[in-house]
């Protein structure tokens, strides 16, 4: 039978774009169906990954000036720099990267197409553009990447001037000088450092006992120390209560208590920032009769292969649950046009790493310590403290270590674990080295440039041994082996 496509993809977030860039290059036709009618991307591009990386990179330029050259007349960031300034550095990196985009889906001669698509059945996707008009195409595959949205707070409304979440906080006029954030996640740690590098007065409200419950434990507290030395106060099991605004203070007040002291506690602030929880994006998309499977929150089920429960209809991308992740996406978009043209690959080997930008970064891959502990392996760590780097001590920025964990026995690397800047890049280097299998003797026997903060996993390497050393292993044959 032959089809308008070959592949209509519903989403042109990363996982949808990655497939149409894969697919063109098996000579396939390809239809992005897009519901935004301005721009490209999804969240990844306008609202969620790249604009708040580029607010991020922007504070983080502001701190970096701050702390090497400081202020004469000891000013906060907020009260030297606009935020005007800001979002304008934010804007022209998302109008470079939406020209990139579509410049490539041009090139790639991929089609698109505005509008809301439905899935009629499993070769035919209706699309109902914003005038209410309808069109109807076939294909022989379909994948669905249309992503997640965040979900709305229960107890308040965001009214995106006082009340924000995280798309208007992209978008605010001045740098807060308070801001109160509630929720417990990633998203709301890496704006809590941005605005307190800004000067921001922080305050979050954790609904749960534990801060980053999957963090290695010894870098979660390294990363809790340097909240409280920024002055970002956290609260745990914390329970919201109202949110009303204080005319006569010309404020808004945040209502709220604690397990540990249940009365209720006030805070006076600028802003309140709610980043909860979220929810795919899969209402209205499947007309009835269609069999593809979704869980209990609405997430599509997909196997290995990205496939569904119905044959030629595919997933990928936080449409069908963790890991939610642009760099998770990219790969799974690629590794689904794969899957449903019968092109061999391999999928990704090893452990997948997480990156968390905040000021300073989180990143990490593999084991923690506790980990490989509770699966019975002797295992060894090995420390490196930012405080010890030349290049960290140059740039005034020594907050943060890196840790290895490895085995006791034959210095097999099982994980990397880092808090400080270029966490997220710094992580390759221990994956590329777990991938292959290898040890931490990589580290010791070959040369790293000086001063680096790759250096990091050179001072790491010999604390290990020198620690494998003093549990009495006669460490001399493990590294002659």
């Amino acid at each position: 039978m032959n089809y308008d496509y070959d592949v209509i993809i519903i989403g042109s977030g990363p996982a949808g774009f990655s497939c149409a860039m894969q697919s063109t290059k098996f000579d396939k036709k390809v239809l992005i169906v897009e519901a935004d009618e301005n721009h490209l991307g999804g969240t990844w591009l306008n609202k969620g990954t790249v604009p708040s990386k580029a607010l991020r990179e922007a504070a983080d330029l502001i701190l970096d000036f701050h702390s090497q050259f400081g202020d004469e007349k000891g000013r906060k960031p907020f009260e030297k720099f606009r935020m005007e300034d800001l979002l304008s550095y934010k804007k022209s990196a998302l109008e470079s990267k939406n020209k990139k985009v579509k410049s490539d889906l041009i090139k790639n001669e991929v089609e698109t197409a505005r509008g809301w698509a439905k899935i009629k059945d499993p070769n035919t996707v209706e699309i109902q553009d914003n005038l209410n008009q309808t069109k109807t195409y076939t294909t022989a595959n379909i994948l669905i990447a249309t992503g997640s949205s965040p979900l709305l707070p229960e107890k308040f409304d965001v009214d995106d001037n006082h009340i924000l979440d995280y798309n208007s906080i992209l978008n605010i006029t001045h740098i807060p000088r308070r801001l109160v954030i509630v929720g417990s996640g990633v998203i709301s740690f890496e704006y809590a450092t941005i605005f307190a590098s800004l000067g921001t007065r922080i305050t979050i409200l954790n609904d749960s006992d534990e801060f980053l419950p999957f963090l290695d434990s010894e870098i979660r507290q390294s990363i809790l120390k340097t909240l409280k030395k920024r002055g970002i106060v956290l609260h745990k099991l914390s329970e919201m209560m109202d949110v009303k605004p204080n005319p006569l203070r010309t404020c808004m007040e945040v209502i709220f208590k604690t397990e540990s002291e249940n009365r209720k506690q006030v805070i006076e602030t600028d802003h309140i920032l709610y980043v909860g929880g979220k929810k795919p994006n899969t209402d209205n998309l499947l007309a009835p009769g269609v069999d593809v499977e979704l869980d209990q929150y609405g997430y599509v089920v997909a196997d290995k292969t990205y496939r569904t429960t119905v044959d030629n209809i595919y997933a990928a991308g936080d449409v069908t649950g963790e890991p939610t992740s642009a760099s998770s996406s990219f790969v799974q978009g690629r590794l689904a046009a794969c899957n449903m043209f019968d092109i061999p690959t391999e999928s990704p080997s090893g452990d997948i790493p997480y990156g968390i930008y905040s000021i300073p970064e989180v990143s990490g891959i593999g084991l923690t310590e506790e980990q490989a502990k509770e699966q019975g392996i002797d295992v060894t760590v090995g420390r490196a403290y930012y405080e010890n780097l030349t290049y960290a001590d140059i740039n005034h920025r020594t907050d943060g270590m890196l840790k290895l964990v490895f085995r006791t026995d034959n210095l097999k690397l099982l994980g990397v674990h880092i808090f400080g800047d270029y966490a997220t890049d710094l992580v390759h280097l221990g994956q590329s080295i777990m991938v292959q299998g290898g040890t931490i003797k990589y580290f010791i026997e070959n040369v790293l440039n000086y001063p680096t903060y790759s250096e990091a996993y050179r001072i790491a390497a010999f604390n290990g041994v020198n620690r494998v050393y003093k549990a009495g292993v006669k460490y001399k044959n493990i590294l002659e082996k």
